[in-house]
């Protein structure tokens, strides 16, 4: 592969440079307009480079803020705006000053769609514009368009200077115009855009108009799963520099063989914008995290009239504190220029010093060769990462850097150490904070033509069409210099999901050609796959049994899925199933999972109750993909989902293994690669249920990758009635770390000592009395009324001592169905297994009996099982429920084995012992402990964006619920059960029931709408239901079950949740629980 690529680089990369090079920018001598051609990415723009500011003093450039130098001024805030569905019913001189406009008003930065102009869409894989049979680079005629205008006045002090118009984002086709003069245009979307407006400005006000086209042709490469919005969607400023400035520079900040030593370079860019020759000296120096100067290095440079040059420092230092995730060591560069002994200019940067390489390790794979595995820093890291869009439940793309704070809290209190930035650089605030916070970045250019496929022959993906190979290169490019000097910047990636083909090809050699001159960064393209064009294999969605198959085999480079476990709803399950198979091999490096937020957008109904809005929700047969995009581990508002708990606990970097349950020995791994163990606290607790009979706190010390094996005094435990034991480990941060606080959680484990309970016999009562009266039949007797309903084979009344327990007759009843989450209908279960909702109600009983105290129901299910209910009847009122599920010669796997009834709504309060404290699966459970836990039914429900199944927990031996402080029931399984304790039905989140709301209609063509059939969407679609539809009802529905299926999650249209977390039709379980009304 090596010699593949070299031989590659020294013969096509000079080529492909120069041939980029020579195309120009402008459209100059083209007769289409800007947004309609090819070639035509810009106008006018400055050369990307590295995002700096120019300060004048050291003082305020070590601040790092913008605002702090005197030479930047935001614009964002209310500007004026008007907006046309189509670009020919603009006035035709709206962009001068003095048009006769009827101006309205927009907040900058925040995309139009959210402020009521235009049409919010959402698709996934197709154009929004041209969902099928897309003809690039056609566009649609009717392109919506938003100009904004606001008036501008350069402050005094700038006098001389160059100024510089930044625009950070705005989609898609953008043109800017100062005093009614063109300045130049732009349509990179999620690039910067910057302007030198200098000869286009007047003393006084000036009148500044942005013109956004919805559509260019470069939406044809912005094809990207998230929505299609509009506008200004990041901040607009004025800047300047001096005339001879700092252009660009660009930082190496490795280390050598011992990963001790840093070495440094800096090449620094120095351009002339004067009629005179300049000389003028470049200084640096490096500063510590206590300001103290490390090196430092001055050197003249004479730069010619309308000239550049550039000068080169070297430098290394010994011992350097180095930048990783774990403990992110920055220094702070200080570049002046002087000119005449005078400090014109001071830009600061962070520097972190870190060392990236791929190579062999002396571990030998299946294949009989060496695993291959990626380097920071020396140690072959694991990556635990998630993909991030820009969302803000608020305002769209356009996300403020206190909402970046508290999405990078959030990732590191549950050990996330790397984002993957879905599909387009982020705001250069973004990579500010992860250097600052310590997350490796995976960067990716703003390139994505899903909607082409990936067919290599003509007509299909554009990564193989050559006149498509400036729009990529350029795109590549302005993220590689923008963001090459970032310490964060971990990788890079040529896009996401456009074929591959030539112009993947040509971007991989230029990056390539930048990196092994510089940090040696991998560079990796998913759709490349095993092709040569991808320094990692970074393929998408895979399960756990690949995971092991690869992992054991080896491969010829690092393997890093760029996405895995499909959040979306409720979801993730098999994640550590993953994990397990990560953590056993070295060519294993991680993953990122898809994704970190809901891109919910905050709306009201007609009554004024939020929800969150998604694809179909804006317009009238808009293209859709319904709520595909809420696929994130936190809510839109950032509340994190309970499947939070399972990334935190695959994630954690400390690892617990039971190895002699007899003696107590414990093997706890230290899985941080730079961090000692012996900085954390480590609290372990010996448990009798829910009570703690031992404890203790302990610092170890242990190495980065090593372990040690500890004891816990496990002697003298008996088995006794109802007890079992547990050994629970706790990692608590002693000190506060960088948006950890001191006290935190960062690692948990359990484990259940194998000390069986001894358990008492269900005591069947005496005297008990069956009758029938029509069709019920009441089982009367010690104070206790029972009723069954033989017609519909459901339990109307239990009552003790005059207190009815079930609600408007609605009590006992078998129950085979969940409310479907997304994984669920992406696979299509709730069409293949729709017999089992057919089995859920209009119950046909076979027979019924009664002898020895114990009613026996018999129903006859539609799937051909029989299910048999046996109600034994004990004393004080107690009641055991076992149920048997007899095997049937059937397909379809069963959503659940349990029973349903529902109680008062004021029996709302619930404790139980089982898992918690949030919802948890079989397939989801490993970060959840057995525990005691105390909380209402009301609090038990998860609003999901679009509501399904939530609130179950499994492994649990009893639950109770009661009025506050009144009487109640307790719940108590024979070995274990699952249940659900929720204010709303299985209906109410059943997509299916909402009958008063549409399907999720993809309308992607006008035939589709034609053609849309009820018959065929029937439990195929779901409908578009949200948190707005679910209202509190007057009981609580508790569903007790042997056990539910997985919530699977490897991916959302087809995998099914493991073998081991469904459930077999053709098998017979039995299983029960006892009643036991508490006083």
């Amino acid at each position: 592969m090596n010699i593949t690529k070299t031989t590659l680089l020294r013969y096509l990369i000079g080529t492909v440079v120069c041939a980029f090079s020579a195309q120009t920018i402008s459209a100059e001598g083209t007769k289409l307009p800007y947004w309609k051609d090819i070639q035509t990415v810009a106008v006018n723009k400055e050369a990307p480079r590295t995002a700096f500011m120019s300060y004048d003093n050291s003082g305020q450039a070590l601040t790092g803020k913008y605002e702090n130098s005197p030479y930047y001024k935001l614009l964002n805030g209310k500007w004026n705006f008007y907006y046309v569905d189509a670009y020919k019913d603009l006035p035709a001189n709206i962009e001068q000053p003095g048009a006769d406009i009827t101006w309205k008003e927009i907040n900058v930065p925040g995309n139009w769609e959210v402020q009521g102009y235009g049409t919010a869409i959402y698709t996934n894989q197709p154009y929004d514009f041209q969902p099928s049979n897309p003809q690039p680079p056609h566009l649609p005629e009717a392109n919506p368009v938003g100009v904004y205008q606001r008036d501008i006045e350069i402050p005094s002090n700038w006098d001389g200077r160059d100024i510089y118009l930044r625009l950070e984002g705005a989609k898609s086709g953008v043109y800017v115009y100062l005093n009614g003069k063109e300045v130049g245009y732009s349509e990179d979307s999620k690039n910067p855009a910057e302007f030198l407006i200098n000869k286009y400005l007047q003393p006084g006000k000036n009148s500044l108009v942005v013109k956004c086209f919805r559509y260019s042709t470069g939406s044809y490469l912005e094809c990207q799963d998230f929505w299609r919005l509009s506008g200004i969607e990041r901040d607009v400023f004025l800047f300047s520099q001096p005339k001879t400035a700092v252009q660009d520079f660009e930082v190496v900040s490795t280390l050598d063989d011992t990963y001790k030593n840093g070495i440094f370079k800096l090449d620094v860019n120095v351009t002339n914008h004067t009629a005179a020759n300049k000389n003028v000296t470049v200084t640096y120096e490096l500063l510590d995290a206590d300001k103290k100067v490390v090196t430092s290095a001055e050197t003249p440079c004479n730069v010619s009239a309308d000239g550049k040059n550039t000068v080169t420092f070297n430098a290394s230092l010994n011992n350097v504190k180095t930048w990783t995730s774990e403990q992110p060591n920055l220094y702070k560069l200080l570049i002046s220029l002087k000119e005449d002994g005078k400090i014109t200019e001071v830009i600061p940067f962070n520097v972190g010093f870190r060392r990236f390489e791929i190579k062999p390790i002396d571990q030998i794979a299946g294949n009989g060769k060496p695993y291959i595995c990626f380097f920071v820093n020396g140690q072959p890291l694991k990556m635990k990462g998630v993909n991030i869009h820009e969302h803000n439940e608020a305002t769209g793309h356009y996300v403020p850097e206190e909402l970046m704070r508290k999405d990078f809290e959030l990732m590191k209190q549950h050990n996330i150490n790397t984002v993957r930035l879905c599909h387009y650089p982020q705001d250069r605030k973004f990579y500010e904070l992860c250097d600052e916070y310590g997350l490796y970045v995976y960067d990716e250019a703003n390139i994505e033509s899903h909607g082409m496929k990936y067919d290599l022959r003509k007509g299909g993906t554009l990564g193989n069409n050559p006149e498509w190979l400036k729009p990529h290169m350029d795109r590549t490019i302005n993220m590689y210099e923008r963001n090459k000097n970032y310490p964060s910047l971990t990788f890079w990636s040529l896009g996401n999901e456009a074929g591959n083909g030539y112009n993947f090809y040509q971007t991989y050699l230029w990056v390539k050609d930048r990196e092994t001159k510089g940090m040696n960064r991998p560079v990796n393209y998913e759709r490349a796959q095993w092709e040569w064009n991808t320094d990692m294999f970074v393929p998408q969605y895979p399960g756990a049994s690949w995971f092991e198959s690869i992992g054991k085999e080896g491969s010829d480079r690092p393997i890093m899925p760029s996405e895995y476990a499909h959040a979306m709803g409720n979801s993730t399950g098999g994640l550590w199933a993953q994990w397990q198979a990560i953590y056993k091999y070295p060519n294993l490096q991680g993953g990122y999972i898809w994704d970190w937020v809901d891109q919910g957008i905050l709306q009201k109904d007609e009554n004024g109750r939020p929800f969150w809005a998604y694809g179909g929700d804006f317009g009238k047969d808009a293209p859709s993909d319904g709520n595909f995009l809420c696929n994130g581990i936190v809510s839109p508002d950032r509340t994190p989902h309970p499947a939070m708990a399972e990334v935190k606990y695959a994630y954690q970097n400390v690892g617990f293994e039971m190895t002699d349950a007899a003696q107590g020995k414990f093997l706890i791994t230290n899985r941080f690669y730079f961090t000692n163990l012996k900085k954390y606290m480590i609290v372990y607790e010996l448990k009798a249920n829910d009570k703690i009979i031992r404890s203790g706190k302990v610092s170890l010390d242990i190495a980065p990758q090593a372990s040690k094996e500890f004891t816990v005094n496990v002697n003298g435990l008996k088995a006794k009635k109802d007890t079992e034991y547990f050994v629970n480990f706790h990692v608590i941060a002693v000190e506060p770390e960088i948006l950890i606080p001191a006290g935190h959680e960062i690692a948990r484990d359990q484990f259940q000592l194998p000390i069986e309970p001894l358990k008492d016999e269900f005591m069947a009562g005496k005297g008990m009395k069956a009758v029938k009266n029509g069709d019920e039949m009441v089982v009367s007797g010690s104070g206790m009324q029972f009723v069954l309903n033989e017609k519909s084979g459901i339990v109307t009344s239990y009552k003790v001592n005059g207190t009815e327990y079930f609600k408007d007759g609605f009590g006992i009843q078998p129950n085979f169905w969940r409310a479907p989450n997304d994984n669920d209908y992406g696979n299509g279960e709730p069409k293949r297994t729709h017999v089992w909702k057919q089995s859920s109600k209009d119950f046909k009983v076979a027979h019924t009996s009664f002898a020895d105290n114990t009613l026996s129901v018999t129903y006859a299910l539609p799937a051909g099982n029989q299910y048999i209910v046996n109600y034994t009847f004990g004393k004080n009122g107690s009641l055991h429920v076992g149920c048997d599920f007899k095997a049937a010669d059937i397909k379809a796997e069963v959503p659940r084995i349990g029973v349903r009834f529902r109680l008062p709504a004021e029996m709302n309060q619930v404790a139980y012992f089982g898992r918690g404290p949030e919802e948890n699966y079989i397939d989801r459970k490993a970060g959840t402990i057995v525990d005691l836990y105390k909380t209402t039914a009301d609090d038990m429900y998860f609003p999901y964006v679009r509501p399904q199944e939530n609130g179950h927990h499994v492994d649990t031996r009893w639950v109770a619920l009661s009025k506050k402080g009144g009487k109640g029931l307790r719940i108590t399984a024979d070995k274990t059960f699952g249940f659900n304790a929720l204010r709303n039905s299985v209906e109410d989140f059943d997509s299916e029931e909402a009958t008063n709301r549409p399907r999720q209609w993809n309308n992607f063509s006008a035939e589709e709408i034609a053609n849309r059939s009820e018959a065929k969407a029937k439990n195929v679609l779901r409908r578009q239901t949200h948190i707005n539809d679910i209202t509190p009802r007057d009981f609580v529905e508790v569903c007790i079950d042997m056990q539910q299926q997985g919530v699977g999650g490897y991916d959302s249209w087809g995998a099914w949740p493991e073998k081991w977390a469904l459930i077999n039709p053709n098998q017979s379980y039995s299983w029960g629980f006892t009643i036991t009304p508490l006083k």
